[in-house]
């Protein structure tokens, strides 16, 4: 028998219908630290009733990170949830919590609180059921997925690096399916400083940045391979003063997505060759690489065919995709720890005011869960 069915799920979940209309009420924008410590606080409270040891990793700048533990031992499963949002304080008024026809609407519930009331109805579930696993299990909140993880990086590592399976509670993808590849993203910064000059009277005293722009521009976009699955797109451009000023500057931002290593090799080798073409002009290239891709590796697969085979177990036939966009779980891939992606609702609208999560899924991903919690 499974640690839990997906009816035993079901009836789970007006508790953990609680938790997330508490959580979601919390605003948590990444950039309020404040903000985003309440809804930490609210969670860290939640693992210690649950019998969790609980440590805060305090921060100045963002929101405090929360790691609670039940059991001890090397090994072991890691959880990865963020509390915070991309939704200013102040949406809840505009968008507030609501049921319809099946959905459950409000900020940032999809992504990702309602992974949070998952993993902690969860943990409690089992404690009155069939019992946590011998091996530890560890759940762990981070307050800036949303801006990158700057702060929680190495702790996101560290701890994967210390246990044996790392379940990424992202949201599914639109069809319920894990995610078996993220692309690595990249974020830079171009600026061009020219000369200024009057466009009409001394025209060739200037060096037009905007016309410098344009032609790096061309050299960057054509670094993008459609077949590899490597994008470039610029995202903002700005330039320029007047209409009659030759423009001494303009500044465009690049958002760069990858699949594999070697194809962000090769897109940054191309950034890193990028000269100027009139001789006056003055190209800065800054940024990062903000996540590694995590690719399709035959140990991806591997990980994904045990989930599935634990999945079936409840009755469920798990199925597998990829994704454009980041998450924690691009850290964990090139450390060659196991890591499952996209265990966390289904839903749709996430970072819109139309997110929401299909109230149906919510037993399936719980009982799922539980599976993976034991069974592993």
């Amino acid at each position: 028998m499974p640690p839990m069915t997906i009816d035993e799920a079901r009836s789970h979940l007006p508790d953990l219908l609680i938790i997330l209309r508490r959580l979601v009420e919390i605003e948590s924008p990444t950039p309020e630290k404040l903000a985003v410590d309440r809804a930490g606080s609210f969670v860290a409270e939640q693992m210690e009733q649950l019998g969790a040891s609980v440590r805060r990793i305090e921060q100045s700048e963002v929101g405090d990170h929360w790691l609670g533990s039940w059991g001890s031992g090397p090994g072991g499963i890691l959880m990865m949830v963020h509390v915070d949002t991309v939704h200013s304080v102040g949406t809840l008024e505009r968008f507030p919590w609501s049921e319809v026809d099946g959905k459950i609407y409000g900020p940032g519930i999809m992504d990702m609180k309602a992974s949070a009331a998952m993993a902690l109805t969860v943990i409690k579930a089992l404690h009155q059921g069939a019992g946590l696993p011998e091996r530890r299990i560890s759940l762990m909140f981070n307050s800036d997925e949303e801006t990158g993880s700057h702060t929680s990086q190495e702790l996101i590592q560290s701890q994967a690096n210390e246990h044996d399976l790392v379940l990424c509670l992202e949201p599914a993808l639109p069809d319920g399916s894990l995610k078996t590849w993220r692309k690595g993203i990249g974020m830079f910064e171009l600026e061009v400083v020219g000369r200024m000059a009057h466009a009409g009277a001394n025209p060739s005293d200037g060096v037009n940045a905007i016309h410098e722009m344009a032609y790096q521009i061309r050299q960057i976009t054509e670094l993008a391979d459609e077949e590899a699955g490597s994008t470039l797109n610029i995202d903002l451009i700005e330039g320029g003063t007047r209409t009659n000023v030759i423009a001494a500057r303009a500044s465009a931002s690049v958002d760069i997505r990858v699949k594999t290593e070697e194809e962000r090799s090769r897109v940054a080798s191309g950034l890193d060759n990028l000269r100027p073409l009139h001789p006056e002009a003055q190209l800065l290239v800054s940024g990062e690489w903000n996540r590694p891709p995590m690719p399709r590796t035959e140990a991806m697969i591997r990980t994904f065919t045990r989930a599935k085979e634990i999945g079936a177990g409840i009755g469920l036939v798990l199925t597998e995709g990829g994704s454009g966009g980041g998450s924690d779980a691009n850290f964990v891939a090139p450390l060659g720890v196991p890591v499952l992606d996209g265990l966390g609702a289904v839903g749709a609208g996430a970072h819109t005011e139309k997110e929401h999560i299909r109230t149906e899924s919510i037993p399936e991903r719980m009982a799922l869960l539980a599976a993976l919690l034991v069974e592993w």
